[in-house]
């Protein structure tokens, strides 16, 4: 007899599994490092034959882990076993995933290690692992994920009960040398019809037993009843041996011996390795032996085990997965742009609706200083869908302030901006979905000469439709009047405006309300809030001609742009996160408490006003609520009525004069009002005199 020597796991992880993992560890673990349960799996030993040699390479015995190995995202503990490839074994484990590499190094190995080894005894004392014997391969991993490099740190143990005294065995022989081919191909019929009729958990281990009428296979609960009257030389202890050496079964069967030592005070044991060639139907490779102790001593208390993994150099310690140069560098960029966010949802705010930000489509008019800077910080959020709207082209002097562009950029007349700053973008971030178009926006006051008309009507349609693919609409224009289609526009499509407007040293950010309707009404006491010309009484016209050269383009402290195109964005981030949408009403407390009290009943990001009026060399904002007005020229109801009644023809006429606007108010007949009481106000002066 000799000692008893087992064929150790080699862990095979696969790496779509640490994908998987990055996800879990993103959306439902965050922070959380306690055990969570995962599901392994190993076939039986194999040999590969070597090209061009009569010889064959033996397999190490792997125990796998692949995208299956995390239950249902429901947060249930109960993992289905039939989640395993097949032709393949289950094996439950834990995996603890640190949040640290230094939790990593000092994570208690020892306690963890204790933890899987008493529960293995457990199932073996409380009879679960006669009913579950895929109990006995339990495991444990543990890690670390870095997963701004997707590199991962990782240790396997396989806790195997020890036997003292061990186990031995006299030779071990091929089924071929004991029994004959019927009676092997009546063995594989039976093992084949035992993991069809018990399912994965009793599939890797059972009962074969020698009769009259040859071999028959059973369930490890049967003992009692299936060796009823037999002698020790009909009990065969048969498990799926995942080894593939000629002299060294496999891992599983340290804790089934254990097993039938504890269960059934057995110390001596025919045992059957059986090793299948996969799909094949061969299982000639199996192996046969008898396992003895030396002496039985009663087993009272958990048994002491080992089973902790070596590394690639053969010591004790873990291993580095790195997947970095594997990855699609695209991939890798989507989840490092989705780990920053989410961050801030596990630590700070976890009411953020990330996936609600990241699928609003951003429609950009103006691709400029703030168009530039407002895409930028979209990317941040993680928004994937941006269009730019310009018909500019990109000018030696725009590179230094709007950083979507180069100096190659200006070369030979200029590239377009809108496409350009669409590729920039997509090459800031291949997962966007960045696109540019060069068109004019017709504006109130600038006359349309009759053989642009045509143009003119094509770049009014083109809008309508950017408009009704978009959700978002940021007006980033350099100029009053080119704001006045879109205004009119999301407010006939109740879309989400953001406007943003520079001077010198001060800045404008606000958002349009959209007025009311027959389903959504302000709430009590409260009225609708107004848009960018609310405040007017008088209708934009042309402000681009006749201008000095300081007055062509827009002159502004350089810090100033980037400032207001953060708070437009965050504006219509907490606008997104507010229960009434683009119908929020202007928050403007002064207080913190009362902050804190609106933030309660509003946005999860907090305050959520209708103005920011920005002062720059005073380092100052003002918080200003501005209500609709009944006679403004963009968003009244007169002026949606005259669209919806002519469309295309209403546009012409304002298009080609401005005052049109006035008229269809009636802020034109309140000026004339207006007039005659200053007249008779003035009369009346004269009088007393």
């Amino acid at each position: 007899m000799t000692l008893l020597q087992f064929h150790p796991w080699a862990s095979a992880v696969e790496a779509p599994f640490w994908q998987v993992l990055t996800q879990r560890k993103m959306d439902i673990f965050k922070l959380d490092d306690s055990p969570k349960p995962i599901l392994g799996y190993y076939s039986t030993g194999q040999q590969v034959r070597v090209p061009g040699k009569d010889t064959s390479v033996a397999l190490p015995a792997r125990l796998c882990l692949g995208t299956g190995a995390f239950p249902d995202e429901s947060g249930s503990d109960q993992h289905p076993l039939n989640k395993t490839p097949a032709f393949t074994f289950p094996a439950p484990g834990v995996v603890k995933n640190t949040n640290t590499i230094e939790d990593f190094k000092a994570i208690d190995r020892a306690a963890l290690f204790k933890m899987v080894v008493d529960q293995i005894w457990d199932d073996i004392t409380s009879g679960k692992a006669v009913l579950d014997p895929s109990t006995l391969n339990r495991f444990l991993l543990v890690t670390f994920a870095d997963l701004k490099k997707f590199k991962f740190f990782y240790w396997f143990a396989f806790p195997a009960l020890q036997a003292d005294p061990a186990w031995s065995t006299d030779a071990i022989q091929e089924i071929g040398a004991v029994w004959s081919s019927p009676a092997i191909n009546q063995l594989r019929e039976q093992v084949d019809q035992y993991k069809l009729n018990f399912g994965p958990s009793q599939s890797g281990f059972f009962l074969v037993k020698e009769g009259q009428e040859g071999l028959s296979v059973a369930r490890l609960q049967d003992w009692d009843e299936f060796y009823a009257g037999c002698d020790e030389n009909q009990v065969i202890i048969g498990f799926a041996d995942p080894s593939s050496l000629d002299s060294n079964p496999g891992w599983p069967l340290r804790n089934l011996l254990a097993l039938v030592q504890y269960r059934w005070k057995v110390t001596k044991v025919r045992v059957l390795c059986f090793r299948e060639v996969l799909g094949k139907q061969d299982i000639s490779a199996s192996k046969l032996f008898t396992a003895q102790l030396p002496s039985y001593i009663p087993v009272t208390e958990c048994p002491k085990a080992v089973g902790w993994e070596k590394n690639a150099q053969g010591k004790l310690g873990p291993r580095l997965a790195d997947l970095a140069p594997l990855m699609d560098p695209a991939r890798l960029a989507d989840t490092a742009v989705d780990l920053n966010l989410k961050l801030m949802r596990w630590r700070l705010l976890p009411d953020l609706q990330l996936e609600k930000v990241q699928n609003t489509r951003c429609l950009l008019l103006g691709a400029g200083t703030l168009g530039c800077y407002v895409a930028r910080s979209l990317l941040g959020w993680g928004v994937r869908n941006i269009t730019f709207v310009d018909n500019a082209k990109v000018s030696f002097s725009n590179p230094v302030r709007q950083p979507l562009f180069e100096f190659e950029d200006c070369l030979e007349g200029g590239k377009a901006k809108a496409e350009t700053a669409a590729a920039s973008l997509r090459k800031v971030y291949p997962g966007v979905n960045a696109n540019g178009y060069s068109m004019s926006i017709p504006m109130p006051g600038h006359p349309i000469s009759p053989q642009l008309v045509e143009n003119a009507q094509k770049d009014v349609a083109r809008l309508e439709e950017l408009f009704e693919q978009h959700d978002a609409i940021f007006l980033l224009m350099d100029s009053r009047e080119s704001r006045w289609l879109p205004t009119l526009l999301g407010a006939r499509m109740k879309k989400v405006v953001i406007n943003a407007a520079l001077g010198f040293d001060t800045f404008l950010v606000m958002r349009h309300g959209v007025g009311q309707d027959q389903e959504h009404h302000a709430p009590s006491g409260t009225t609708p809030l107004g848009c960018y010309f609310c405040n007017d009484i008088v209708a934009p016209t042309d402000s681009l001609s006749d201008r000095t050269l300081d007055q062509q383009c827009t002159v502004t402290r350089p810090g100033l742009s980037a400032i207001a195109s953060a708070m437009a964005v965050e504006m219509m981030v907490s606008l997104l996160h507010h229960p009434e949408g683009v119908r929020a009403p202007a928050g403007k407390a002064d207080t913190e408490a009362e902050q804190d009290a609106f933030a309660e009943q509003g946005s999860a990001l907090g305050l959520l006003p209708h103005q920011i009026r920005g002062f720059l060399s005073r380092f100052k904002n003002m918080l200003i609520s501005g209500q609709a007005y009944d006679r403004c020229t963009a968003c009244s109801d007169s002026i949606l009525a005259a669209y919806e009644e002519e469309g295309f023809g209403f546009l012409f006429k304002v298009f080609q004069d401005a005052t049109h606007l006035e008229n269809v108010t009636g802020l034109t007949k309140m000026k004339e009002e207006s007039e005659d009481l200053d007249m008779e106000w003035a009369d009346d002066s004269e009088d007393d005199m």
